[in-house]
């Protein structure tokens, strides 16, 4: 097992991003690594920009691993959790942001479009997490963090699949909360607006504009915006009475 060699609020954790390789996974990566954690980065697209990413957090003096899995397989996932394990030791930290972004009007929308969003996005959320409990609660400590959405609060013409997925996952969390209420385990959601990351790229013009058009900030986010409220969560004493809760840097979409 590797020697922990970090310093920062996150010097005494260790994290597993998955959807590690641009966007707000890597964001969260990056503010991770330089807050102190220990990493493991997955991501199912293996290659030089999850590399780059590896080698950023790297460079701040921590332990972090590089690994390729599809976090909607559960054999990939044991695996992943397995190779984790042998690199880092206990995981304490888990944030599953891995997701894909379609759209589709539900009349036009195919069943496979359908499962392939509630898998990857959902489906993944319960895998990850499940195999993640177990040394959490023998140690009577852990951080889960589940990446949502604004569009699972509000809904989303042409979205229907995605907002039931992102809302799937902040139903889920709220329930995982109430189950490990008092064991030491916290598990919360980051439900981001527009956020200027290759996925929200993949939407249409029309449908950008129109949400765009309704923020109170006027603006899209940043991933770095994004990234200081998991750190927060998974810190000591900032995340300590968080859980079942869904935080919104959303640039005023919602507003709860």
């Amino acid at each position: 097992m590797a020697v922990m060699g970090g310093t920062g609020v996150l010097a005494e954790r260790t994290a597993l991003v998955t959807g590690a390789a641009s966007g707000i996974g890597a964001a969260i990566a990056l503010a991770f690594a330089e807050a102190g954690a220990r990493l493991c980065l997955v991501d199912r697209a293996a290659g030089p920009a999850l590399d780059e990413i590896r080698a950023q957090c790297a460079a701040f003096g921590n332990d972090v691993v590089a690994l390729h899995a599809d976090v909607s397989d559960e054999a990939d996932v044991e695996r992943m959790f397995a190779d984790a394990r042998e690199a880092l030791g206990f995981v304490d930290v888990l944030v599953n942001n891995a997701g894909i972004l379609t759209e589709s009007h539900i009349v036009d929308m195919s069943t496979a479009m359908f499962d392939e969003m509630i898998s990857i996005n959902l489906r993944s959320v319960f895998l990850c997490s499940r195999i993640a409990l177990p040394p959490m609660l023998e140690a009577g400590f852990g951080r889960i963090i589940n990446i949502a959405s604004q569009v699972g609060q509000r809904g989303g013409a042409g979205l229907a699949h995605y907002a039931a997925a992102k809302a799937g996952v902040i139903g889920f969390t709220r329930s995982l909360a109430r189950e490990v209420g008092g064991t030491g385990i916290t598990a919360n959601c980051i439900a981001p607006g527009p956020i200027n990351t290759p996925l929200g790229g993949t939407l249409s013009e029309e449908w950008t504009k129109s949400l765009f058009a309704g923020l109170p900030l006027k603006r899209s986010g940043e991933p770095n915006e994004v990234a200081p409220t998991a750190v927060l969560l998974a810190s000591i004493p900032g995340g300590n009475i968080y859980t079942g809760q869904t935080l919104g840097p959303n640039s005023g979409d919602v507003m709860l």
